[in-house]
C-alpha cells in the first residue's frame, strides 16, 4: 500500500523520512522520526513496530538488531514491512513473505527505500537513484523529488490518495511535519505545502527552541525582517502565495 524513504542528510545530520500511499493519511501512520534515528513501518502496518522501535533506536541500539526481534516476537510477521535508520547512521529492512507484489526494499549509506504493492521495482529503485543524484538540492526538496521519481515509475499499483513528510533537526520534535490526507496529487499537494512553509513558517522554525537553546530566538523584529525579506524576493521572481490562508474580513 505504500512506498516510503528514510535518509539523512550528510550536511546537516538532519534526518527526513517521506512516505506516499493509496491509503488515508499514510503520514500519520507509517513515519516514526526522532532526533537521532527513524523507522518506517508499513505494508499491514504495526504502529508498535515504529513506537517500539524508535524509543530503542534512540537508545543506541542497532538497526538490525532492534528489527530482527521487532519481526521475532509479532506473530503476523509475514504481512508487514518496514525499515529504519539507528543513532549511528546504519540501515536495516524487512520484507514479509506476505507483502502485497511488488515489496521489497533498498538500503545504502545514506538512504533506504521500502515499498509494497507498487506496480514493479522500477518505483524503489527508481526513488532510491533519484535521492542519489539530487545532492545539490535543500534536504526537503531532495526528499521530494526522489518520491516525484517513485511515482513516475508507477508508484502505488492502486494509485494516489496520501502523502508525508517529517524532518528532525537533532530534536526530539520534528523540523517540518507536513500531510496530505485525501488528495488525487498528495506528492504535488506536499510541493504546495513546502512553498507556504517558506513564506512564513520555516522562518519561525529556525528561531524554535531546542534542547541546547531554551528559550530559542524570541526576537519577533528579526522574525519580521526575514518573512518581509523572502516575501519580496518571491514578488521580484514574479510568484505569487501559493496559500489558502484567508485575511481578516
Amino acid at each position: 500500500m505504500t512506498y516510503s524513504l528514510i535518509a539523512k542528510d550528510p550536511d546537516t545530520g538532519a534526518i527526513g523520512l517521506i512516505v506516499a500511499s493509496r491509503f488515508f493519511a499514510c503520514g500519520a501512520r507509517v513515519p516514526c522520526v526522532g532526533a537521532r534515528s527513524a523507522i518506517a513501518s508499513q505494508a499491514f502496518s504495526n504502529p508498535v513496530w515504529g513506537t517500539e522501535g524508535l524509543r530503542r533506536l534512540e537508545t543506541g541500539e542497532a538497526a538490525q538488531d532492534v528489527l530482527d526481534d521487532l519481526v521475532q516476537r509479532d506473530k503476523g510477521r509475514a504481512a508487514r514491512q518496514a525499515h529504519l535508520m539507528d543513532a549511528t547512521g546504519g540501515f536495516a529492512a524487512y520484507t514479509g513473505a506476505d507483502c502485497v507484489d511488488w515489496a521489497g526494499h533498498r538500503i545504502g549509506d545514506t538512504h533506504s527505500v521500502a515499498g509494497n504493492m507498487l506496480t514493479g521495482p522500477d518505483v524503489v529503485d527508481a526513488t532510491f537513484e533519484a535521492y542519489a543524484a539530487a545532492l545539490d538540492l535543500p534536504f526537503p526538496e531532495r526528499l521530494m523529488t526522489a518520491m516525484e521519481a517513485g511515482e513516475r515509475a508507477g508508484g502505488d499499483k492502486r494509485g494516489k490518495q496520501a502523502a508525508g513528510l517529517v524532518i528532525h533537526q537533532g530534536q526530539s520534535h520534528a523540523w517540518l511535519d507536513m500531510r496530505a490526507d485525501d488528495h488525487a496529487d498528495p506528492l504535488a499537494e506536499l510541493r504546495r505545502l513546502y512553498d507556504v512553509a517558506a513564506e512564513r513558517y520555516l522562518h519561525f522554525a529556525q528561531a524554535m527552541p531546542s534542547e541546547q537553546n531554551f528559550s530559542g530566538n524570541p526576537d519577533r523584529a528579526a522574525l519580521d525582517a526575514a518573512i518581509a525579506q523572502a516575501d519580496a524576493q518571491r514578488k521580484a521572481e514574479g510568484r505569487t502565495s501559493r496559500s489558502f490562508a484567508s485575511d481578516p474580513a
